[in-house]
């Protein structure tokens, strides 16, 4: 796997290659690229896919430990990894991480031809859900994510409602968890970075002001939202593709919020449509 030394730390990623058009995919809290590890087998063939793994708990190597992990320093770093690899006019796609808001509303976006935001955190839910309350809980005690993550090596735990039981409506391959989680079950510096991501939630009245500064972003979207969303609401994504003055808004059904686990092939397909639409413009 490729690697790239930003300020804040080396980040991994993977490069699909080709001349295609670029479309780089983002991923949420203790996850890796391997979220979209489906839909990038749908695009390959027609689309240059780039995959960072961010440093939300998913990630192998620690970052500097004076590194801004903030919500908006997370958004920053992703600004940072397109420039680094001078990558422009890109097809931005996003999965329950929230960093899209961020990145628009600190003037971050110049390198974003598209945007994409499948469910995700928006508005005031940060962090989200039950899943979200419960890490921020674990994360404000001494020990608690150890604890918190330790437990999830047990296979029921996962399904609980305040875990990823919510997030996916069909069990997410073991081998693929076990990969997300292992990072954070067995380094403490992976631990104090997630930490800092999942404890930065900045006051209502900002994030609601990111959430408005979408209205800024005057270049296609796609709004891709699960129907059956319980973590993130879907009124959420209506609501956001009211705000984007060019967005167009699906509704996936048989899906919790990571769609790319449980209706890959049906978000695939909606993507290669927005980008083939698009590129005919």
């Amino acid at each position: 796997m490729p690697e790239l030394e930003l300020s804040a730390g080396t980040i991994d990623y993977q490069d699909s290659g080709g001349d295609g058009p670029v479309v780089v995919l983002l991923h949420g809290v203790a996850m890796d690229g391997s979220l979209w590890r489906h839909v990038v087998a749908g695009l390959r063939d027609d689309f240059r896919c780039v995959v960072p793994t961010l440093p939300l708990g998913g990630h192998r190597r620690p970052m500097h430990p004076d590194a801004d992990l903030s919500i908006l320093g997370v958004a920053r770093l992703v600004d940072e990894f397109l420039e680094r690899l001078d990558l422009s006019d890109v097809t931005l796609v996003l999965n329950d991480w929230g960093g899209a808001q961020s990145l628009v509303a600190d003037g971050r976006a110049t390198r974003i031809g598209r945007l994409v935001i499948t469910s995700c955190e928006a508005f005031d839910n940060y962090p989200p859900g039950l899943p979200g309350s419960n890490l921020v809980t674990s994360a404000r005690l001494p020990g608690g994510l150890a604890l918190a993550f330790n437990l999830l090596r047990l296979k029921p735990m996962r399904r609980l409602p305040v875990t990823w039981g919510w997030m996916t409506k069909r069990p997410v391959p073991p081998e693929i968890m076990d990969a997300w989680f292992r990072p954070v079950v067995s380094s403490a510096e992976v631990r104090r970075d997630l930490r800092k991501y999942v404890l930065s939630t900045p006051p209502k009245a900002e994030l609601l002001a990111w959430s408005e500064a979408l209205r800024t972003f005057d270049r296609p979207a796609l709004v891709a939202w699960a129907a059956e969303d319980r973590v993130m609401p879907l009124s959420h994504g209506r609501r956001l593709a009211e705000l984007l003055p060019q967005a167009e808004l699906v509704e996936i059904a048989d899906s919790y919020t990571l769609i790319p686990e449980d209706q890959p092939a049906v978000l695939t397909a909606h993507l290669r449509s927005f980008l083939a639409g698009r590129e005919a413009r």
